[in-house]
Formats: structure tokens, C-alpha cells, sequence
């Protein structure tokens, strides 16, 4: 028997967790702790060690981006509250909770891992259906609504002094560990082509397509395509505004012309 899936709540509002919390239990979902705000969220996570967080982005104390950075990021040793220490040893899934789409903190909360955001008018079959997708390890979001994030606030971060140095570093990865094939493919699902599509373009086997996408996470250390996507524009593989071909950015990236017919990605 599968265990339930065990959810929790990060809300300043007390009525946005509790009508969360009984949408999430009419459907079998358990609600295994509470927090008002992103603090509470960081140690909620250490003690529960939930399948999936629905974080709110605006919270007093620390707010939700900073909870989702300290909740998805990896140990290191040269942190003295981390060091010799291992507090989220099976992260969560992080969903983000706002009230506006494209929004600055969404495409921030999402370069630091989270895996989609929701918007707090959702319905609740969709609610339930997006904690149970991003749980089996799929994104939340389509490609191209990450591409509309990414498209007006790509850079934004460095202006106005909300990066941190290390999350530049961690998103301007070397993409010399791919090989070329990977580097096609990575520029392809950047502009959100699907499996299908990719193998369509590439004249590859859609079980192919799968292989190289998932080399192209394990290599780059990413999440889901979501952050592929962003992780592609803030390396400068595909430009933000761009209005390149898919045909294009595939020459552009191994130098040689499939041969096929251009459209607009």
C-alpha cells in the first residue's frame, strides 16, 4: 500500500492553511505540519521531512524565498550551522504560493529549485493534482511559462542586488561536462520543446530523447526542466527576448545544420 503524501503548510494566513489543509485532507493528502513563516518552514522541514512544501512567498521573519534556499540547498562546509550535517538529507519538493504569476520572488524561489508555484485562487482539484504531480519528481510548470519569467527578470536579480554570489555561482554552471549531442538537446528544451517534439527534431527515439534530458540533470545538478530552463538563459545558452529558431540555436550549439525545415520555437 503507497504511504500518503505528506504535505506541509507555509502561510502567514491562517485561513489560506486551514481552507489548504481541509482541500488537501478531503483528498487523501496528509498535512503534517503548519509554519507562519519561513523560519518555522526550515525547521518544520527538519523534523517532519515532508514529501512536498506549499510555500508562501511573503512572510515575516524570513520570507519564502530564503526558506526555499536554505531548504534545497546542499550542505556546505565552510557554514558553520551546517557543517558535519545533513538536515534535509531527502529535500522536499518546494511549490510556491503567490498571488501574482510573473512575479520577481517566483523566478527567484524557482532558480533556487522550487519545482513550480501555484496561485492562491487555485482550484482545489488543481491544488491536489499539482502536489501529487511534483511529488512523483515532474515540474509543475509548462516550459514556456518558466520562459516568461525567465524573459523579464533574467539579470534583474544582479540590478537589484537580490542574487546571492553563491546562487550566481551555482547558476552559471560549466556546460563543458555535456557533450555535444546533451548541448543540443539542453538548448532544444530550453524554448520548451516536449520529448516528442525533441525526438521529432533530433530523429532520435523518444526513450533516447528521456536518456539525455535526464543526463542533462544529473550532470547540471538540476531539479526538473523547470530549472533547466532558467539555468540555460542565465548561462547565456539562450537569450532572454530572443527570437531565434529552434533550427538556429541546434547549429548554433554543435555547428553542424540538420537540415530540417526552421520554426519558431
Amino acid at each position: 500500500m503507497t504511504e500518503p503524501l505528506r504535505v506541509l503548510l507555509a502561510d502567514d494566513q491562517t485561513l489560506v492553511r486551514t481552507g489548504f489543509r481541509l482541500i488537501l485532507g478531503a483528498d487523501g493528502i496528509d498535512v503534517v505540519a503548519e509554519a507562519t513563516n519561513g523560519a518555522e518552514a526550515v525547521e518544520a522541514v527538519r523534523r517532519t521531512r515532508p514529501d512536498v512544501v506549499l510555500m508562501d512567498v511573503r512572510m515575516p521573519e524570513m520570507d519564502g524565498l530564503e526558506a526555499t534556499r536554505r531548504i534545497l540547498a546542499p550542505p556546505r562546509a565552510h557554514d558553520p550551522v551546517r557543517a558535519g550535517e545533513t538536515p534535509f538529507p531527502d529535500s522536499p519538493r518546494v511549490i510556491i504560493l503567490t498571488t501574482f504569476d510573473l512575479d520577481r520572488y517566483v523566478y527567484a524561489a524557482l532558480s533556487a529549485g522550487a519545482s513550480g508555484f501555484l496561485l492562491k485562487d487555485v482550484t482545489p482539484e488543481q491544488l491536489t493534482a499539482a502536489v501529487r504531480t511534483v511529488r512523483t519528481g515532474d515540474a509543475l510548470l509548462a516550459p514556456a511559462i518558466t520562459r516568461r519569467l525567465v524573459e523579464r527578470f533574467a539579470g534583474g536579480e544582479h540590478r537589484h542586488g537580490t542574487r546571492h554570489d553563491s546562487e550566481t555561482t551555482a547558476l552559471h554552471r560549466d556546460l563543458a561536462s555535456l557533450t555535444p549531442r546533451e548541448l543540443e538537446v539542453f538548448g532544444l528544451l530550453a524554448r520548451g520543446l516536449s520529448n516528442a517534439e525533441l525526438a521529432n527534431r533530433l530523429h532520435l527515439a523518444e526513450t533516447t530523447v528521456k536518456t539525455h534530458v535526464a543526463r542533462i540533470l544529473a550532470k547540471l545538478g538540476l531539479r526538473d526542466r523547470v530549472q533547466a530552463v532558467i539555468v540555460a538563459y542565465e548561462t547565456g545558452l539562450v537569450s532572454a527576448g530572443e527570437r531565434e529558431t529552434t533550427e538556429q540555436t541546434t547549429e548554433r550549439s554543435t555547428g553542424q545544420s540538420t537540415g530540417q525545415p526552421t520554426r519558431q520555437a
